[in-house]
């Protein structure tokens, strides 16, 4: 047997045959002196049937696992359709004057390349999309097959080096039992649709998944980012035990997703979730969310080649906030710059982006990027109960800052006679160890805080929380990050104000004990995980809690953490 360690991206656990999933590699010989009008209208014929094919697997993928994990494939439409794109493949084509193939290959690697060297993980799973549509249309060009599914016949663990969105929707979901993967991280593609079709996955895995061998039985341990291969009879027993387990807990917490998570001593705690546009509004809400904790907005602003107007902002925000009716949406101002750029914003290169002009940092000094997404939402929230959230902060002058803009544009929307909340909660993302340090001064600035963990753990320990080599070091189950997590909280408490978590710790089930003990007050976190959260919470008293979060902040690292709350409450071990 030998056991291969990746990042778990989606809980669960499967038993079954190998199917290692291998596409026809693309391959393009460059010709020259091509009649430049000819290659770019063979160009837009392929785009055309790429356009079609993309849009019945969105219209398939709506119907089968919901409107959340289609938008990938709206997402794919836009590319296609995008301006600075077609004009970069139309420049090569003309300046080279080579077949469309090469042109468009050479167009479309250097715009992925360029998502790749930047450090945001969500940006880097973009590049993933740019090659999967550029492939697509290279496929329809050169005439390749689209899927190499023919020859998967049982249901099996597909093991690859990476999946593209198209891969994962063009296998039969009757045939796959779970996803390994080699590269990725845990929002990769991949990910977010196992965790859309309820499937476990490990991502990140490492080379050796490719030596597998086609029909090898393995085990998959969605939850803690295991894969065993040819795996002895105990071991095969025991994961068949925790397949039934795994199954009849989730069953359970489906069929009362919908009512309050409250400790077995009767302490409530709100349970929301981290929404990024319409469509996973109105799937959280049938997920059991009782609100929004992290609407992320940088959807308005992605995969288009101009800024949103206004009017486009508040539109969608109104339409966000409708399914929660009078439920609290947490909207988090625009969290982008340095290292997520944006082409038509031109901003400048920066040595080192992550710790550049980004976030709250860029609206300051584009206030024509900052002031018209706080006039849509101050708009949005008349007669709602939509709260305003800054990123990156770390000062109180920054809060002071934000603030004075915020009330500027309250005053513009009273002189104009618009219809705005005249009263907004304003929040900030603890994200950065000096905001965290400093807790106890910002608790005054404002009306609550929320805390992302994902940020907070990689400054915190030095360490690229996407980087599979040093994943142990950034987890956010080190102690380190849990005692300023409860620096947060008690600072805040003591001012009266309350603390949520919109960071992929707060979803996970052996953290839910110990920041229930912490106290915290607001747990979001990705819609389909709301439902054992909540079951998670009502198996528990607070008071036990508070005990293993007392003795986890005496551990010495994340893995004695982790292991003590396994032992101690089998519930989570999912």
């Amino acid at each position: 047997m030998k056991e291969l360690k990746g990042i778990a991206a989606s809980l669960g656990f499967a038993i079954g045959p190998v199917f290692l999933y291998e596409r026809e590699e693309i391959k393009i010989e460059e010709c020259q002196d091509k009649d430049v009008s000819v290659e770019w209208q063979r160009f837009v014929d392929a785009q055309q049937t790429a356009k079609e094919q993309i849009s019945d697997i969105y219209e398939h993928v709506k119907n089968e696992s919901g409107e959340e994990q289609a938008e990938i494939f709206s997402a794919q439409l836009m590319i296609l359709d995008d301006p600075d794109l077609m004009d970069q493949v139309k420049s090569v084509l003309e300046s080279k004057r080579i077949n469309i193939e090469s042109a468009l290959h050479e167009a479309i690697e250097g715009y992925a390349n360029t998502l790749e060297m930047l450090e945001d993980e969500y940006l880097k799973a973009r590049a993933l999309d740019i090659r999967d549509v550029g492939n697509r249309v290279l496929r329809i060009l050169l005439g390749i097959a689209e899927s190499p599914t023919e020859y998967l016949k049982e249901a099996s663990i597909i093991l690859a080096d990476d999946l593209t969105p198209s891969d994962t929707v063009l296998i039969s979901k009757d045939l796959i039992l779970g996803f390994c993967i080699a590269q990725g991280g845990a929002t990769s593609h991949t990910a977010i649709l196992a965790r859309g079709l309820g499937l476990p996955a490990v991502v990140g895995a490492g080379e050796d998944v490719l030596k597998v061998k086609n029909g090898n039985k393995v085990i998959l341990d969605g939850s803690d980012g295991l894969v065993f291969i040819d795996p002895s009879n105990d071991m095969v027993k025991t994961y068949t035990e925790k397949i039934k387990h795994f199954n009849q807990v989730m069953k359970e917490s489906r069929v009362k997703a919908k009512e309050p998570a409250i400790t077995l001593d009767g302490h409530q705690v709100e349970v929301v979730a981290n929404i990024g546009n319409v469509e996973s509004a109105k799937a959280a809400v049938e997920f059991g969310a009782e609100g929004v904790g992290l609407l992320r907005t940088e959807f308005l602003y992605l995969e288009r080649s101009n800024l949103p107007t206004e009017e486009e902002q508040y539109q969608s925000y109104k339409a966000i906030v409708e399914p929660f009716g009078k439920n609290p949406v947490i909207l988090r101002t625009l969290d982008i710059g340095g290292d997520k750029e944006l082409s038509y914003l031109s901003l400048p290169k920066e040595a080192n982006p992550f710790l550049g002009v980004r976030a709250i940092r860029l609206c300051f000094a584009r206030p024509d990027l900052f002031k018209p997404q706080l006039r849509a939402a101050l708009r949005a929230a008349d007669g709602k109960d939509l709260k305003i959230m800054f990123p990156m902060v770390a000062t109180v002058d920054e809060v002071r800052q934000a603030r004075a803009i915020l009330e500027e544009c309250q005053q513009e929307l009273k002189s104009e006679r618009v219809a705005f909340a005249r009263k907004v909660d304003i929040g900030i993302m603890i994200e950065i160890p000096a905001a965290a340090i400093m807790s106890d001064i910002l608790a005054k600035e404002i009306d609550f805080f929320s805390i992302g963990t994902n940020d907070l753990s990689q400054y915190t320990m030095a360490a690229d929380r996407t980087n599979a080599n040093v994943a142990n070091i950034a987890s956010s189950f080190q102690p380190s990050v849990l005692r300023l997590v409860k620096m947060v909280i008690d600072a805040a408490h003591k001012e009266g104000k309350w603390v949520g978590m919109c960071g992929e710790l707060a979803g996970e089930p052996v953290a839910i004990p110990i920041l229930l003990g912490l106290g915290l007050d607001e747990f979001s976190m990705n819609p389909p995980a709301i439902p054992i959260a909540k079951q998670i919470i009502r198996s528990i008293s607070k008071e036990q809690s508070k005990e293993i979060a007392d003795l986890v902040l005496t551990l010495e690292n994340s893995e004695q953490v982790q292991t003590y709350v396994r032992d101690l409450l089998p519930i989570v071990n999912l």
